[in-house]
């Protein structure tokens, strides 16, 4: 199903308003029973239990995550959602680090209105690095 771009407007605007909640089920929410979820080449997150974990994994390392909806269009057939995750890493584990990452989605829209599969991808090699930039800034001061 091709939604009209009003539509998938709208619904990447709720869905980015679900990343900002805090609450991962909500994204789930946006996918049909069986829809998938890939972030970036890594295994897919397959049924809205699986994807709520995938959800819940960045909200726990950024607890005061934002997603910014930098775009949204239809691309040769494909939805594309744009967008900028912002926030610092101090979940369990983190490294304090601030980090700001830019990415897309490529979502195929099943006849539910929902999210049938997403593809993920930003630039994880620049995402390590902001994680870690804390780690060398307070190494290289300590020298």
């Amino acid at each position: 199903m091709d939604p009209d771009l009003e539509q998938l407007r709208d619904f990447a605007r709720r869905y980015t308003a679900a990343w900002c909640s805090q609450n991962a089920a909500s994204v789930a929410a946006f996918y049909s029973a069986s829809g998938s979820l890939t972030i970036s080449d890594g295994p897919a997150a397959v049924g809205r239990g699986p994807i709520t974990e995938a959800a819940q994994a960045f909200m726990t390392a950024f607890p005061d995550m934002q997603v910014v909806m930098d775009g949204v269009g239809v691309e040769g057939g494909t939805s594309i959602f744009r967008w900028t995750l912002i926030g610092t890493n101090t979940g369990a584990g983190g490294t304090g680090a601030r980090v700001r990452i830019s990415g897309y989605e490529e979502w195929t829209i099943g006849d539910d209105g929902l999210i049938a599969e997403s593809r993920g991808h930003f630039d994880t090699a620049d995402y390590r690095r902001q994680l870690s930039s804390v780690l060398i800034t307070a190494g290289r001061t300590r020298q």
